[in-house]
């Protein structure tokens, strides 16, 4: 209609950009195509490209921009939007769209790939590997949907990533297997490039495809121009694959194939776990490496016949060697020393030399030992051949060898020789040498004694004297013994080993004579001694003594000790234990063996030096069972030195203290308990009770309520009273008043209750006496426990029971006592009142009558005015007197002040 020029105006000059939605409408209202075209053309470059195509191409007229399109690409314009849609309409116009999609350089690979996958595969492939590794998910996916395996072949050789190999080889890929013939049948057969082929043979060995490999490899290496045919990684990655993937292959391969490397394949080959021995010996065969195949053949293939016989065929020294070598190992000596011979090598001379001396093939030794001269100067070589020599009895050579140059230890042969007991062969080598020393045990070997003896007197050594003497003791030649004996007992080595086996073969009267002859030598010493003396013991025991005597500074006499233990010679062992300063030990075998070995007066030297105390403690119970009569003697010796109360402890468990009550009264000094416990116990038994009450107050330490306890019931009277005095020293008073009242110890119940110092007791006692009307005694308790009766008490008593003038001169001490604490009470009165009116006087001069001198007025110091009189200071009255069984006779005199009474008042 007429409005299109207005729809110019607008486009061309108010607003291009809104071209792409203007031309889009257009096509919905079935524009022109003209005018489309002529209103692009007038827009030009004005008008957006890409939101132009998206609309276009949504409508599906994407070809009406065409003339637009290659005028903005005739412009120079690169807007990878203007080449996408000038490829797509090339593509959907079929104008040659492979060689624009080839050559153009500005289309996106990917959305042009993508718009080619429904239309034309090839093209999609061709538009993405244009990208080369931007689309190769895009590629990949194309070519296997639309089963393009050839093209993704190609591409998979010529891209030559390992990234790309790997998605594609991946087990979960289910087109792997097409691609993979694809690869192999043509994509890499078609190549000429190296590196291509070297980063896919890498991408199958990344995704562990060994027979995918070995196909592959195949079809390059036999079935291929000469290009890769002689490549020698090709063919040593071919064979390496067949060794780990198809075993059966290698030896083919190794036969067709020539440019690989032979050793190190070989190497792997042998190895584990492929264990390809046969291929192995192949290459090294191929290969001419004789030493490795010989090795092969040896070790891998353990096969001792074919190895003879390649070494036969190949006659190389160092394949001789090798089979020699093997041969020795497998005991096969005598082939193996056939084989050393041909190959010329003595290198392994000792092992060759320790294989034929095990089986004894001496003959084959000295051809080997002979040829290894040649080439080997070494003692060893001429050792053995001497050796070998002696062994197949070729005496003479042997002999016309060791006397010309040699390096061969003639003396380690020659005591081989005699340890294997050929003798004569020894016996030529050491006269060699010479070795008389040994030279002599050959000729004791073989009898020859005389001669024997004058070698060792050449060689004068102790171990050849040795052998010789127990050769000759053997055969009975005492005479060539003694000689070689007397050269051996001067050396206290070797003099217990003669003494064995003169013993041992029943000849101790020669062995006795042979040391009683060698003490006059100047070389005695004490060993020889010492073992006569113990000769003594075991066959003359009645010489022992005496030669002992003669002789205990020269002997051992520890060892001495014990022979005389082992045959019960406890005397004689007594002796020596005094002599050695062992007196514990001396002390102890006299005990255990006292019927043989005690003396009493030996036996006191002894203990009083030995060192362990214990001693003296078995003594005593020794004592007590041997010599009872002796123990007090004992006792006295070691007194100093034991525990006493141990020793009553001991003695009283066998019950025979009184027997020691001599040691007990010496040991009593110590004021020991169980001492004094122990006599006391014996004075009780024997009721001697003078010594009791002697023990009991000279020594203290004893559990004394238990003896007054034992006492308290005793038949004697004398008994009775020592347990009061008893229970009177520990203060229980009350007992020991009570048993004195029981006994009437009347005199003793008062010192008792006057020592206690208790009134209650003073005063029981004395109702006690005066309820018992036992008047003299109420006036001695009062007389003696005077400091401890309450004066109203003895009144009240004696008033009451009559007794007032048993009770006089107690009263008469209180009233005087009481005087003079009265009188001494005015006195200080006075002294105080004397001093207060002197403060008084100091003021006033005044004194008052009041104050005047009491004792001016004749009244009676300390009574005043209630004074009786002054009666007599020294009135005495006369009582009768009286005595009680027990009781000591009361002083005829009266009570005075001042006067002495029990208790000090």
């Amino acid at each position: 209609n007429s409005l299109t020029k207005y729809i110019e105006v607008y486009v061309v000059k108010v607003n291009p950009l809104q071209c792409p939605l203007v031309i889009g409408t257009l096509i919905d209202l079935d524009c022109s195509e003209d005018f489309i075209k002529s209103l692009l053309q007038n827009v030009r470059a004005a008008c957006p490209i890409e939101p132009l195509c998206a609309e276009v191409e949504k409508r599906n007229h994407l070809r009406i921009l065409l003339p637009w399109l290659e005028a903005r690409v005739a412009e120079g314009n690169q807007d990878p939007f203007l080449h996408n849609g000038i490829a797509k309409i090339y593509i959907d116009t079929n104008r040659d769209p492979e060689t624009f999609l080839k050559t153009n350089q500005f289309y996106d690979s990917a959305v042009v790939g993508k718009y080619c996958e429904d239309r034309d595969p090839h093209l999609a492939y061709t538009a993405y590997k244009r990208s080369w590794g931007q689309c190769d998910n895009q590629l990949v996916d194309v070519t296997n949907r639309n089963g393009l395996f050839r093209l993704q072949a190609r591409y998979l050789v010529e891209r030559q990533s390992p990234e790309l190999w790997d998605l594609v080889l991946c087990t979960t890929n289910e087109h792997r297997r097409q691609v993979i013939d694809q690869v192999v049948s043509t994509a890499l057969p078609e190549s000429t490039n190296a590196e291509e082929v070297s980063a896919t043979v890498k991408a199958f060995i990344s995704a562990d495809l060994p027979n995918e490999l070995i196909e592959l490899l195949e079809k390059i290496v036999l079935h291929k121009s000469a290009d890769f045919g002689k490549n020698k990684n090709l063919q040593n990655l071919l064979i390496l694959t067949a060794i780990k993937a198809d075993k059966t292959r290698v030896m083919d391969y190794i036969n067709r194939l020539d440019n690989y490397d032979g050793p190190e394949i070989a190497k792997i080959a042998l190895g584990e776990p492929y264990c390809l021995y046969e291929e192995a010996f192949l290459i090294y065969k191929k290969h001419n490496l004789n030493a490795e195949a010989m090795d092969t053949l040896l070790m891998n293939l353990e096969s001792l016949e074919r190895a003879q016989e390649f070494a036969a065929r190949c006659g190389d020294s160092t394949v001789w060697y090798k089979l020699g070598k093997s041969q020795l190992e497998n005991g096969q000596v005598a082939e193996a020393i056939d084989s050393y011979l041909k190959a010329e090598d003595a290198t392994d001379y000792q092992e060759v030399i320790q294989a034929a001396e095990r089986l004894e093939l001496f003959e084959d030794l000295v051809r080997f030992l002979l040829m290894a001269r040649k080439s080997a100067k070494d003692a060893v070589v001429d050792t053995e051949l001497v050796y070998s020599y002696a062994k197949t009895d070729r005496l003479g050579e042997m002999e016309e060898f060791v006397s010309g140059t040699n390096t061969a230890n003639v003396q380690g042969v020659g005591d081989r020789l005699y340890d294997e007991q050929t003798y004569k062969a020894a016996k030529i080598l050491y006269q060699s040498i010479p070795n008389n020393s040994k030279l002599a045990s050959c000729f004791v070997q073989l009898g020859e004694f005389t001669q024997a003896v004058e070698a060792a007197k050449k060689a004068n050594n102790p171990k050849t004297w040795r052998e010789i003497n127990i050769a000759c003791v053997k055969a009975k030649q005492f005479r060539c013994a003694e000689i070689a004996g007397m050269h051996i007992i001067v050396h206290p080595d070797h003099l217990e080993d003669l003494a064995s086996q003169y013993e041992k073969d029943g000849h101790f009267e020669e062995l006795i004579a042979l040391l009683d002859a060698g003490l006059s030598s100047e070389r005695a010493h004490v060993g020889m001694y010492t073992e006569l003396a113990v000769l003594y013991t075991k066959y003359k025991p009645e010489k022992l003594m005496d030669f002992i005597k003669m002789n205990t500074a020269k002997l051992n006499i520890p060892k001495l000790i014990q022979a005389c233990e082992r045959h019960y010679l406890w005397s004689q062992a007594v002796f020596l234990y005094t002599h050695y300063d062992e007196f514990d030990a001396a002390a102890n075998t006299m005990m255990a063996h006292s019927t043989v070995a005690y003396s009493h007066d030996q036996f006191q030297m002894i203990l009083q030096k030995v060192s362990n105390h214990e001693i003296y403690y078995r003594a005593i119970t020794f004592y007590l069972e041997e010599n009872p009569m002796q123990v007090n003697a004992l006792l006295n010796t070691i007194m100093s030195k034991v525990d006493h109360a141990r020793v009553v402890g001991q003695v009283k468990k066998t019950g025979h203290l009184p027997l020691m009550l001599p040691y007990l009264k010496a040991a009593q000094q110590h004021n020991i308990q169980a001492v004094n416990e122990a006599i006391n116990d014996i004075y009780v038994e024997g009721e001697q009770f003078e010594d009791l009450r002697q023990s009991i107050e000279d020594f203290d330490l004893f559990d004394q309520i238990a003896l007054a306890q034992k006492l308290e019931g005793h038949e004697l009277v004398e008994m009775r009273r020592i347990s009061a005095l008893v229970y009177k020293k520990n203060k229980r008073y009350k007992q020991s008043i009570d048993l004195s009242k029981q006994d009437k110890m009347y005199k003793d119940a008062m010192e008792t209750a006057f020592d206690s110092g208790n009134a209650e007791l003073a005063e029981a006692l004395l109702r006690y006496f005066v309820d018992n009307d036992m008047k003299e005694c109420f006036a001695a308790c009062l007389f003696t426990c005077y400091d401890l009766i309450r004066p109203d008490v003895g009144l009240e008593l004696a008033w009451r029971k009559n007794m007032l003038d048993y009770a006089m001169p107690f009263l008469i001490q209180v009233l005087r006592e009481y005087t003079s604490r009265i009188d001494a009470l005015d006195k200080k009165t006075q002294k105080k009142e004397e001093a207060e009116e002197k403060e008084k006087s100091a003021s006033n001069d005044f004194v008052p009558d009041y104050m005047a001198n009491p004792m001016m007025a004749g009244v009676m110091p300390g009574f005043g005015n209630l004074a009786i009189g002054n009666a007599p200071a020294n009135v005495m009255m006369q009582p009768q007197g009286f005595q009680q069984p027990g009781m000591m006779q009361p002083p005829s005199m009266m009570m005075q002040p001042g006067m002495m009474r029990p208790g000090g008042f």
